[in-house]
């Protein structure tokens, strides 16, 4: 086992980092920007190390700054968390070239499946089903536009390089295909460094349904059960739940085998999660993550793993702990993650002082997160600041509970996500399980 981990992240996800690490005896070390000196994973860490200015790029995506920071301190490994770094190739690279343990899976790995194109076209070898679309990279407007009247419209035009709604956009007719393929191109270039788009058939409000992975690296290979994430806006998800109330033991068998059979294939080590869309029946591959997702803490909840300790083990060299006929899923989780935006102005970030906070309790509920009163929320990161996890024997208590614990949630100071979860949990489609990527549009 490692003795000391460097964390290049912030926020919630550092802090949970920690915890891990902690409780496996491991030292660790956080970075941090000028931004985050005040921030709880810069307290609780055994040593911090303050990387550069507030902007990204100059600090948590800095990574050179964060290997010399690794090396100055004497850190085995590092843990990128997710978002970041997480899924960067050269960076992966970077650290196994200064001889340090990237905490994930190898960089050959990661730049395999960060290419959406070559992960559709390998899953598709390993039998499993893939929407319609092309088999190669799409660089040019009339290349895209023959395959998409192959196809047929609508169609999807998704960058292949990266993700979180960006680069992507859904093209109804044919005579809008050209605006959208230069914009969703433009936007691919800015946020991913990389142009390349992919075409594949629009499907209209389905169910987002990923599976999560883990694989040592001895062959050992196992899924967790599903977590559902069709709750979204603007194709960035909103709640997640395990299990779905659509899958059964023996579809969560059948789609969970085929998961492990394209990660055996491409040789994947550590934690992942391969990404589905569920229509009228029927599964097909979308995309693998190869980090740690934001919603790792409900398949916790479900299967009672720690997936962090798993995967920081798996980085160090050992063994799966457990079979997949060890793995049970029992009962129900649901997240709902809290931003720091206004639902009631379109959802537009709010930051400032955290003026009055007190956290949620009582059985079966779970908050992680990194603020604390007199907090100020620097304007320069990502928007979510904490997640509230409720479980339940079942699906109804869960609900019921995550309701509670939303009304005791306190975060006064700013505008939150918090009266839209509990303006969601009162829409009749989502308590009675008919949801869809589409049903916040709906409701909104």
């Amino acid at each position: 086992m490692f003795k000391r981990v460097l964390i290049a992240n912030r926020g919630e996800i550092a802090l949970r980092i920690i915890r891990a690490c902690q409780e496996s005896g491991i030292e660790t070390v956080s970075v941090h920007s000028e931004a985050d000196e005040d921030s709880l994973h810069v307290r609780f860490s055994d040593q911090s190390v303050c990387i550069g200015p507030p902007e990204s790029q100059n600090s948590y995506l800095s990574a050179k700054e964060i290997i010399s920071a690794c090396l100055i301190t004497n850190c085995e490994a590092i843990h990128p968390g997710y978002g970041f770094l997480a899924e960067n190739p050269q960076f992966a690279e970077m650290c196994e070239s200064n001889g340090i343990k990237f905490i994930g899976p190898p960089f050959e790995i990661i730049r395999k499946m960060g290419d959406k194109v070559y992960a559709k076209r390998e899953m598709e070898k390993a039998g499993i089903p893939v929407i319609p679309g092309s088999k190669e990279p799409v660089l040019e407007v009339a290349q895209g536009l023959k395959i998409a009247k192959d196809i047929g419209f609508p169609v999807m035009i998704k960058a292949a390089f990266g993700g979180g709604g960006k680069g992507m956009r859904i093209v109804n007719i044919e005579s809008e295909f050209n605006n959208f393929f230069k914009i969703a191109q433009t936007e691919a270039e800015t946020a991913f460094g990389e142009g390349t788009l992919y075409i594949e058939k629009f499907i209209k409000n389905p169910r987002h349904i990923e599976f999560q992975i883990l694989a040592d690296n001895y062959g050992n290979t196992i899924h967790l059960g599903e977590r559902e994430c069709s709750i979204q806006r603007r194709h960035q998800k909103l709640l997640e739940e395990s299990p779905s109330k659509i899958v059964d033991e023996k579809i969560r068998e059948k789609i969970g085998a085929l998961a492990v059979k394209g990660m055996k294939k491409i040789g994947y080590k550590s934690a992942g999660t391969v990404e589905f869309i569920f229509d009228r029946g029927k599964f097909f591959f979308m995309e693998m993550n190869t980090r740690i997702q934001v919603e790792h803490p409900v398949t916790e909840f479900v299967t009672g793993v720690d997936l962090l300790k798993e995967q920081i083990r798996i980085a160090s060299g050992e063994k799966l702990s457990f079979s997949q006929k060890d793995i049970k899923v029992r009962g129900c989780a649901i997240e709902a993650r809290i931003n720091a935006e206004d639902p009631e102005n379109n959802f537009l970030p709010s930051i400032g002082k955290i003026d009055g906070f007190h956290i949620p309790g009582g059985p079966g509920i779970r908050v992680d997160t990194h603020l604390y009163s007199g907090y100020t929320i620097p304007r320069y990161y990502d928007s979510l600041i904490a997640k509230l996890i409720s479980y339940g024997k079942d699906r109804e208590e869960a609900i019921t509970r995550l309701r509670r614990a939303l009304k005791e949630f306190v975060i006064e100071g700013i505008k939150t996500t918090i009266p839209f979860h509990l303006k969601l949990l009162d829409n009749k489609d989502f308590i009675s399980g008919n949801i869809h990527t589409g049903l916040v549009n709906e409701m909104l």
